[in-house]
Formats: structure tokens, sequence, C-alpha cells
């Protein structure tokens, strides 16, 4: 039996089944041709779709029908013709608009079998099932890797294409994907619409947002299976993986010294160049990378944001709270290997190894005098200048050096800081108590 032979059979059939008059002819809008059938009709509408598939005049993308090119066309001219009631957000299709209603209402009506997670539109749920199945079912014909959406390997080819469709029209600055001109532009606009619940602090991407959150909670999802050692950031955890691997492979043409990471490659070639990019907006000093300006703000600021949960002692740097909590638990884990001297700090520890070297880096200009400690020699050069930057708040009287105003102050406090184990008899400086402790063991004065 013919196609044709067929269809008219089942007709007939819906014929005997509907009594009603209004089962008739009906008319293609495509052709203005006439068909017997509802159901031929709307095959003959489908197959001339096909045929007549639309262009879009931007990326000569085909689509299937008006509805399709529309939607598609909005994705360049930014157009959100359907609009939300409640808070009037917009958005480029209905489907979004009733996902973001859902969302007011407080509904998920989608819901994994597997770990429970709800979601508001089922298409979410069906990308979300792939991360239990693994399934990856797009693929790059360049190099061969697997997505596990459509978009995701769209956006993934222009890293091979070079292609970058969308553009800031204040900047001009383009990107790959809309979402990161859409964030961009708020670096224009400093629009910041995510906010953290628990610090009100605001940012410019939902991303930003969602590791900050990972300070509040203490997260760290990422785990190095080696160490043990975890982490709150993906970036942080594969720096850390290169420890293991024992791999650098950054190189610096200029004196082959090799880096883990690109960023420290970058910032070092800047001691190369002389390179400082980074100013200061009230002092005009500039630094080589943009977290030293960032702690240097502070000492305008007197900004300390990291406090001791012990003493509540607060500090501009995070590693020197660190290095402050040592005081407390004892921790001393550097070590040097020519005494096995211990310390709480690897500068001290730096700095003592210039003990076992005779190391003198620092050499003063005028007489050529060396010393193992900048601050050491930036204190040696005050002898030379006459500055005496360090004033007693009772006598008015001058110093050169912040430790020798110390132990003046001693005179008019009348602090005896250092205690004779044998005799109990104080003394304000360290040197006397040594010289006392002499009448005690019979050594000579």
């Amino acid at each position: 039996m013919s196609e044709l032979q067929n269809n008219y059979a089942q007709h007939e059939m819906c014929k005997h089944l509907c009594t009603r008059s209004e089962e008739r002819q009906f008319t293609s809008d495509v052709h203005k041709k006439s068909s017997m059938w509802r159901y031929v009709s709307k095959k003959h509408l489908q197959t001339n779709r096909e045929e007549r598939a639309l262009a879009c005049d931007m990326c000569k993308k085909t689509l299937k029908n008006p509805s399709a090119l529309k939607l598609h066309v909005c994705s360049y001219t930014g157009e959100k013709p359907f609009k939300c009631d409640m808070c009037n957000r917009t958005f480029m299709n209905s489907g979004n608009l009733n996902a973001y209603l859902h969302f007011h209402a407080g509904k998920q009506p989608f819901t994994c079998g597997v770990c429970k997670k709800s979601f508001n539109r089922s298409g979410t749920l069906k990308l979300h099932l792939r991360t239990h199945t693994g399934e990856r079912s797009f693929k790059c014909d360049v190099c061969k890797n697997f997505f596990r959406r459509s978009d995701t390997l769209k956006e993934h080819l222009r890293t091979h294409t070079g292609e970058r469709p969308f553009k800031c029209d204040i900047c001009k600055r383009s990107f790959r994907r809309s979402l990161s001109l859409r964030e961009h532009l708020r670096t224009h606009t400093g629009e910041r619409p995510n906010t953290c619940d628990v610090c009100k602090k605001s940012f410019n991407r939902s991303s930003s947002l969602r590791l900050h959150l990972r300070t509040h909670t203490g997260q760290q999802p990422f785990k190095c299976d080696a160490c043990k050692k975890s982490f709150k950031y993906s970036t942080t955890f594969n720096y850390h993986l290169l420890i293991h691997k024992g791999e650098k492979p950054y190189k610096c043409d200029i004196c082959k010294k090799l880096f883990r990471h690109s960023g420290t490659l970058k910032e070092h070639l800047r001691t190369h160049m002389g390179e400082r990019p980074f100013k200061c907006d009230v002092c005009k000093k500039s630094f080589k990378v943009p977290k030293n300006l960032k702690r240097h703000l502070r000492s305008h600021t007197g900004e300390r944001p990291f406090t001791c949960d012990i003493c509540n002692r607060s500090f501009s740097r995070s590693d020197y709270l660190k290095s402050h909590i040592r005081t407390h638990t004892g921790e001393q884990p550097f070590t040097c290997d020519v005494c096995e001297k211990r310390f709480n700090q690897s500068s001290s520890l730096k700095l003592h190894l210039r003990t076992h070297t005779v190391e003198r880096p620092f050499t003063c200009d005028i007489c050529n005098r060396s010393f193992s400690r900048s601050d050491y020699l930036k204190s040696h050069i005050r002898t030379h200048t006459g500055e005496r930057p360090f004033t007693c708040d009772v006598c008015e009287k001058r110093f050169n050096q912040s430790s020798s105003l110390k132990l003046h102050l001693r005179t008019h406090t009348g602090e005896r800081p250092f205690t004779c184990d044998v005799c109990k008899k104080s003394f304000k400086w360290s040197s006397t108590l040594k010289l006392h402790l002499r009448n005690h063991t019979g050594q000579p004065q």
C-alpha cells in the first residue's frame, strides 16, 4: 500500500469516529496548496519549512523557522522582549522567563533522581544528569576534547578560530562569550549586582561571589590526593599540584630561571625591565605587582583586616598574622641546615643563614661598609647624614635608631626588664646584667 493510500485509510477512520461537520479541507499557508487531510497539510508545512531554512544576516547560520531566527538574532542585538511582571527583569525567550518565575515562587519542580538536587528547568536537570553519567556527547574536531553541552563546545571552538564576536562599545575590547562581555560592561558602569548576605560585600560577577562565600563557610572543595591538603580555589589547587610534579614549564628568556606559573614569570620579567606599572595615588610610589600596591595602600588607610582569634591583635597582611599565630602555638617550622636552630619565620631563617655564610649584600655607597640586613644599612647611613628621626616624647632627645630610643625611654619609666636569676636584682639593659652575672660566676669584670 502506498503512503497516500495509507493516509487515506487513516482519514476514513477519523471521519467514521468524528461526526462533527467541521472536519473538512485545510489549506497550506506556504503555497496555498489544498490538502485533503489535516495531517497531510501538517507534513506539507514541515517539509516546506525545512526547505526554506532561514539564514542569519550576521553569522550566516541557518535556522528552521522564523521564531528560532528571531531568538538567535536577539543574542546579537541584546533584545529581551519577555518581561517579568514582578521585578521587571527581561529575558530573550519565554522559556527563560518561565524558569525565572519558578525562582520567584521558590519552586524547583525538576529533581535529580540520583542526588535529589532540584532545578527550576527541565533542561538544567538534563544537563546536570550528565555529571552523574559522565556523558560528553559533543566533540571538538580540532583537539578531540569532549563536552557535555553544545554551547560549551561552540565557545571552545572559538579558542581555535580566535573568533571574538562580542564587542564592548565603550573600549572596543572583544570577547568569546556574551556572558564575559556582560560582566566586562560592569567595569564601566560600576554595577555590582551580586551581594554577600553575610558581610554585604558586592561583586560584579556571580562566580566571584560564589568564590567569596568560601571565606565564610571555610569550604575547601579541592583536595590533593598526594598530601591531603585542601584548597578553596581550583587555580590554587592546580598550582599546588605542580609542586608534586616538580614541573616549572615557564622559562625566562633572559636569565633562564624557571617558574611554575605564567603570572610569576610575568612579574619576574619586570625585574629585568625595571617596569613598575602599579602606582600609589597617595605617595606616587610604584610597584611591580598589584598585590604589593594593595598591601601598601593599607599603610595610608590604616586598614588591618587580618585579626588573631587568640589575642585580637590585627595585621595589615595575612602572612604577618600567620607568623604571629606561631608566637602562640610555639611552632618553629623553619630550620637552619647548618646549626639546626629553628625559627618561626622564613625571613628570620634567611637573615640567620648570613651568620654562617658571612654574606653582607647591603653596601654603603659612602664608605663601602657592608651589612647583612637592609635595616642595618639604613641605620648606618644616618651616621653619615646626621639624621635622627626618633624623638623622645618626654625630653625631646633625638636618636638615629628606634632601638636606641626604646633603651632611652627606660631612663624615664624606670623599667628594668632584665633580672638576675641568682639574686633577683634587675637592670635596664641586657649588657649590664651580663656584667653583673660575672660577680656570681667569679669571672673577671
